[in-house]
């Protein structure tokens, strides 16, 4: 036998690649024998290796996303753990098996959790939208040495391992199974008890369709408290100002932007122009000043939804 080849065949069998091996005999260039130095295992693998990432590697098979997460990238992973699957079933009221069954809600979910980029922690843009490949968006808030994340359902999730290494990407270990948006702008008012004037104005004016489209949007919402006002300060009835829709119309573009602008993302002390034209101006107190010089606050930001985000504010604002 050849002794050679087989102390060759021990060594690779126990230790695998990346090793150094004795050449055998004499003749020309003996040395050693480099193998290889051991390949840093992809995304999929790292999921696959880590006990608290069982189930999302169960997942990631049952949704057919290994070849996904196993090809060049790069990507980022936001990795829910085996608990927050368990939370999101006792959310849900589902069963794993349940959930696993369903292949396309399934993919659609995880691919919420993939970037088309690597993104280490100390590169998140903290509080503007982030858009993973699945569509939609969520924002991450970086806080010290932690961050969470907003979804699209405006719940919280918190990064709890950061920067886990990847031949194709990075993966971020979370406590919680982000979830897209699920309602669209319109609909997101119409669940607000305190937005029911505005939903009201919306319906009267014939918006309810455009505020349904695809966007994206950004809609200053005021409360009943600032119609309430509003209705005071023009010295006129609620019935008569939704009877009045080429005003109507005009004062509610007038909150719209025609586009999706987060908290973190408003430009300050700058002009913003508006659907309707004219243009609104935000300080660093976070007050809007509209045409005539009045001044609304945003009482709070960053509501999601399939089209764009909400921000309520407690003054309904007027164009010249």
């Amino acid at each position: 036998m050849n002794t050679c080849l087989t102390r060759r065949a021990v060594l690779i069998g126990s230790l695998g690649g990346g090793v150094a091996l004795a050449g055998c005999g004499g003749g020309g260039g003996g040395g050693n024998l480099w193998l290889g130095t051991p390949v840093q295992p992809n995304i999929a693998q790292v999921v696959a290796s880590r006990p608290d990432l069982s189930v999302l590697s169960e997942a990631i098979g049952k949704a057919d996303l290994t070849s996904t997460l196993s090809a060049a990238g790069p990507y980022t992973l936001f990795a829910p753990n085996n608990d927050a699957f368990t939370a999101l079933l006792g959310e849900l009221g589902t069963t794993k098996d349940a959930l696993f069954s369903q292949k396309a809600l399934l993919a659609a979910v995880l691919k919420y959790h993939v970037l088309n980029a690597t993104v280490r922690a100390a590169d998140i843009p903290s509080g503007k939208a982030i858009e993973p490949v699945g569509g939609g968006f969520f924002k991450i808030e970086t806080q010290g040495a932690g961050a969470r994340i907003t979804d699209g359902r405006n719940r919280v999730t918190n990064i709890v391992a950061t920067d886990v290494a990847a031949q194709n990407g990075v993966v971020h270990v979370v406590d919680r199974v982000l979830l897209p948006a699920n309602k669209d702008i319109v609909q997101t008012a119409q669940g607000v008890p305190s937005l029911s004037i505005l939903v009201e104005a919306v319906v009267a004016a014939d918006l309810v369709a455009t505020l349904q489209g695809p966007g994206p949007f950004t809609v200053f919402a005021p409360s009943n408290d600032a119609f309430a006002a509003l209705l005071s300060e023009l010295g006129i009835t609620k019935d008569a100002l939704l009877a009045d829709k080429a005003l109507l119309t005009k004062v509610l573009t007038y909150h719209v932007l025609p586009r999706r602008v987060l908290k973190a993302e408003i430009p300050l002390n700058a002009p913003i122009a508006t659907v309707q034209g004219q243009g609104i101006t935000i300080n660093g107190s976070l007050q809007i000043i509209d045409q005539r010089g009045r001044s609304s606050g945003i009482s709070a930001t960053d509501i999601f939804n399939t089209n764009g985000v909400v921000h309520l504010i407690d003054k309904v604002l007027l164009p010249s």
